[in-house]
């Protein structure tokens, strides 16, 4: 479907091109002119205006509280959306920068993720370099399309950090292109818009990240200057990120609700199109509890790599991991003797092991993780249900 979506475009961008020839001007002329005379602008303006649209679709908290977290969260995707299109836009000449993170948050971001991207395009060929560090797991993902597109973000092609050839002291070299290429080969195609670079911790405060750098084959060595089309481009797309991410996950948030306090198994399509991880299982929900309630989760993990549990906003931001303790994963866990696990979701500290602090909400959307089963191995859907909430005496 992206590739059909992508030559669709390319024939209409051809006939335009055909239409502009006819008339004496160029798509050039059209990008110069919007910019001169301010409708770029405008346009941009009246679709970050239209996106707010999803902070009224049914099912959004109507309080205060939560309509505020979801106006930032629009500025976090404005500004998030500017570095991604304008700031950093250009394919020729990619920038790995931090799309999520402690303060841009989407789509259930992962609090033990340390998430890079670049824009890239199938017409060039690049070369990551970097050094492995500590870090417990890295992959390195093309994607086609993104949020702002009708066909989503595809992936495209997968290499994980034991699939690559290290040199001695760590470093390690990746050629990204259509063919196969060196010893270590990262597949991109024609419609090839992202490199993704996933790294989970499990001790985010322990562990060290890969150093990962990306550059361009074709022997640049500095950008170029920026040009109409650039800035009239970047606006429609950055825009267009801002209105399609908040609206898709809006829909997810509701879709959600149908499930309060329980973790059913999500879509896999679903995840894989907006940009997830096809090794990953996820279990997507939306929880809430009144005062004095609690949610109980238990489960025995299957035998897998890791796996982790987050509470997050109605937006589907993650709760702010950097002061509260809103996420538990495989190694910070304590377990039961027989090797099953209980996560305390409450509005306050209960006193007992594995608790998530809900920061001040009484609603919003949740996450389990199941990362890369290991062979033989199955799926558990965690049980969930809502208790009194009773503190030790």
């Amino acid at each position: 479907m992206s590739k059909l979506l992508f030559f669709f475009l390319k024939l209409m961008k051809a006939w335009q091109s055909f239409i502009f020839k006819i008339k004496g001007r160029t798509a050039d002329d059209i990008h110069q002119e919007r910019v001169v005379s301010g409708k770029a602008w405008d346009e941009f303006c009246d679709n970050l205006k239209a996106a707010g649209a999803a902070l009224k679709m049914p099912g959004a908290p109507k309080d205060a509280f939560n309509q505020a977290e979801g106006i930032r969260y629009l500025s976090r995707l404005t500004r998030g959306g500017l570095e991604a299109f304008i700031e950093f836009n250009d394919p020729a000449f990619p920038v790995l920068r931090r799309t999520a993170h402690e303060t841009v948050k989407l789509g259930a971001d992962n609090p033990d993720n340390y998430y890079f991207n670049a824009q890239i395009s199938g017409q060039y060929e690049y070369c990551l370099r970097g050094k492995r560090n500590t870090v417990h797991y890295f992959g390195l993902f093309t994607q086609n399309g993104n949020y702002g597109t009708t066909g989503g973000m595809a992936p495209c092609a997968v290499l994980e950090h034991n699939e690559i050839q290290y040199e001695p002291d760590g470093s390690f070299e990746v050629i990204l292109c259509k063919e196969k290429k060196g010893k270590n080969w990262l597949k991109t195609e024609e419609t090839t818009s992202m490199l993704m670079v996933r790294q989970t911790f499990l001790d985010r405060f322990a562990e060290a990240p890969a150093e990962i750098g990306i550059e361009n084959l074709d022997g640049r060595r500095a950008p170029a200057n920026i040009t109409p089309v650039m800035v009239d481009e970047g606006l429609k797309t950055a825009s267009m990120f801002v209105g399609g991410a908040a609206l898709l996950f809006a829909r997810w948030a509701r879709g959600f609700q149908e499930h309060t306090n329980k973790l059913p198994l999500f879509d896999p399509k679903k995840s894989n199109d907006a940009g997830g991880d096809a090794s990953i299982i996820y279990y997507h929900s939306y929880w809430k509890l009144e005062t004095g309630e609690a949610l109980l989760i238990e489960v025995k993990p299957p035998d897998c790599d890791s796996w982790n549990f987050q509470l997050n906003n109605y937006w589907m931001e993650s709760l702010d991991y950097r002061y509260f303790t809103i996420s538990i994963n495989k190694a910070s866990a304590k377990y039961e003797p027989d090797g099953s696990v209980k996560v305390l979701v409450a509005h306050s500290d209960p006193g007992l092991p594995n608790w998530v602090n809900t920061c001040g909400h009484s609603e919003g959307t949740m996450l389990w993780r199941w990362y890369r089963l290991r062979p033989g191995s199955q799926a558990v859907e965690p049980s969930c249900k809502v208790i009194p909430l009773c503190h030790p005496q």
